[in-house]
């Protein structure tokens, strides 16, 4: 299970929000255990893009071997 400020990639694109597969985001809370998560993506200079309540596996968990990629929103 994810923990709340962990950052997560996701694994599904979100067009209605502008999100796509591989964005970066931060989970702000955890539902039902683990089931679904609430995650906030960011701009680099800290704004918010979207607020999204993803379920599990529409997210996993970022490691230390994924690079960040920049592309405008």
């Amino acid at each position: 299970m994810l923990q709340e400020h962990a950052s997560v990639v996701l694994t599904q694109d979100l067009p209605a929000s502008g999100l796509q597969v591989g964005d970066v985001g931060v989970v702000v809370h955890v539902h039902r255990g683990g089931e679904a998560y609430e995650v906030e993506f960011l701009s680099l200079d800290g704004a918010t893009v979207a607020l999204e309540t993803l379920l599990a596996t529409q997210l996993r968990a970022a490691s230390r071997h994924d690079i960040p990629h920049v592309r405008a929103a």
